[in-house]
């Protein structure tokens, strides 16, 4: 299966508010090797697209923090369905940000599929402007 597939197949996988986690988020970051982390409250944008490229064959980031991505693969200027796009978040200059999968744009958005988006899988609009770079893995 492609990354495109393998995303859309866990798409409305959402948290669980309370004390219970959904054993899917939480099997995005133990099939990864950060078993360590049990609960679905923990950011997991990356530990989704690391999840995402494993089961598809493809290079990852191997870390949880969404800007490790910045490096992953090789940077294009047109995006391709199913490239990984990372977002800054707050500022540029901070070390938090947002990585998900292209899906399209219009002229002020990007439209892509990610996990940890308004806390589930889904496909959200990301403004131009917080663009940090595209990658095709």
């Amino acid at each position: 299966m492609n990354i495109l597939d393998i995303a859309l197949s866990q798409y409305g996988i959402t948290e669980i508010k309370g004390g219970n986690h959904n054993p899917e988020v939480v099997k995005y970051f133990s099939e990864c090797g950060f078993d360590q982390i049990r609960d679905d409250e923990t950011a997991w944008c990356s530990a989704f697209a690391n999840w995402v490229c494993m089961k598809a064959g493809r290079v990852r980031s191997g870390a949880l923090n969404a800007r490790s991505w910045t490096n992953v693969g090789q940077e294009v200027a047109t995006p391709q369905t199913g490239d990984v796009v990372v977002f800054w978040r707050e500022s540029k200059k901070s070390w938090k940000g947002h990585v998900a999968f292209y899906m399209s744009e219009d002229k002020n958005y990007y439209y892509v599929l990610g996990g940890n988006q308004s806390n589930h899988v889904c496909i959200k609009a990301y403004s131009k402007d917080r663009l940090l770079t595209i990658r095709r893995v």
